[in-house]
C-alpha cells in the first residue's frame, strides 16, 4: 500500500517550475467531475422556464462559458494542491490582457444577451424603443437583437445597449398605445367647437379604439394660440405614424369646414426713429 502511494504522490517534472503527480492528476478529475454536475444543475435550473428557442440559445453559451470555468478551477485546484502555477499565469498574462481588452465589447454583449433571455424582458415581436430608434424584435441572439423599423430597415442593437440605455417595450402591456395630437387655435375661438371637432376626427378613424374613449385636453394658453392635445388609443402602436398623420388631415378639414383658425406665431417690430 506504501508503494502505491508513493507511487501516486511522486512528482513528475514537466517544466523546471512545473511539476504535477499522479494524485494530483486524481483529485483534479474528481474535482472537475463535481463542477460537471454543479454546471449541468446551473443549466437545468436557469433553461427549465425557458421558450425551447430561447434554451437552446442559451445552451449554446453555456457550452463556451463552461470551458472557461474548466481552465479557472483547474489552475485553482494544482495551485491549492501545491503546484507552482505561477508560470503559467506569466506566461499567459499578456495574452490574456490582449485578449480580454479586444473582446471586451464582444462578452459585454454576450452577458447582456444572457440577462435578456433570462430575464424576459424583450421577446420577438415586441415593439421596443431604444436611444430613440424604433423596431419590432424579429430575432434575438446572443451577441445582437435585429429589429425592423416601420420604414423597412433592418436594425441591428448590439445587446449591451440594453444595459447602458433606457429601454421602452412598447407592447409589454399589450399592443394598444395611447397616442396624442396636439394643435393650437387662434384667440377667440368656440372652444367647445373646437373639443367637439377633435373627437369627431379621432372617434371616425377606424384604427381609434372605442375604449377607452378619445378625450381632448385643453393644455396652455400659447403666446399665439390655444393649445389642445387630442389623446386616443390605437390598436397597432407600431404603425402610429400613418393613423396619427390621417387623424391631422381630418382635423385641418372639419377646421376649415367650420372656420377656426389655426394661428402661427405673430410678432410686432418697433423701430425707433432717432
Amino acid at each position: 500500500m506504501k508503494d502505491f502511494l508513493d507511487v501516486l504522490n511522486k512528482s513528475y517534472q514537466l517544466t523546471d517550475k512545473i511539476s504535477v503527480s499522479l494524485m494530483d492528476i486524481i483529485i483534479l478529475i474528481i474535482v472537475l467531475s463535481i463542477t460537471t454536475l454543479v454546471l449541468q444543475m446551473i443549466r437545468r435550473l436557469i433553461t427549465r422556464k425557458l421558450p425551447e428557442e430561447d434554451s437552446n440559445k442559451f445552451r449554446a453559451i453555456f457550452s463556451y462559458a463552461r470551458w472557461f470555468a474548466y481552465l479557472i478551477i483547474m489552475l485553482i485546484t494544482f495551485h491549492t494542491l501545491g503546484v507552482n502555477v505561477t508560470g503559467i499565469f506569466a506566461a499567459s498574462a499578456a495574452l490574456l490582457i490582449g485578449v480580454g481588452l479586444a473582446l471586451q465589447t464582444l462578452f459585454k454583449d454576450i452577458i447582456s444577451g444572457i440577462f435578456i433571455l433570462i430575464d424576459q424582458s424583450v421577446h420577438v415581436g415586441d415593439i421596443i424603443e431604444l436611444d430613440g430608434k424604433v423596431g419590432r424584435v424579429e430575432e434575438i441572439k446572443l451577441r445582437t437583437t435585429r429589429a425592423v423599423t416601420i420604414d423597412n430597415k433592418v436594425l441591428v442593437i448590439p445587446n449591451h445597449l440594453y444595459l447602458e440605455n433606457s429601454l421602452y417595450n412598447w407592447t409589454q402591456n399589450g399592443s394598444t398605445t395611447r397616442e396624442s395630437v396636439s394643435v393650437g387655435v387662434a384667440y377667440g375661438s368656440d372652444v367647445a367647437l373646437v373639443k367637439k371637432l377633435l373627437l369627431q376626427a379621432a372617434s371616425t378613424h377606424p384604427n381609434v379604439i372605442s375604449e377607452p374613449e378619445p378625450t381632448v385636453i385643453f393644455t396652455n394658453f400659447g403666446d399665439s394660440a390655444l393649445e389642445f392635445k387630442l389623446v386616443f388609443t390605437l390598436n397597432d402602436s407600431f404603425s402610429a405614424v400613418y393613423p396619427k398623420s390621417d387623424i391631422r388631415f381630418e382635423i385641418d378639414k372639419l377646421f376649415r369646414e367650420h372656420n377656426v383658425t389655426i394661428p402661427f406665431p405673430q410678432r410686432d417690430v418697433h423701430i425707433k426713429q432717432h
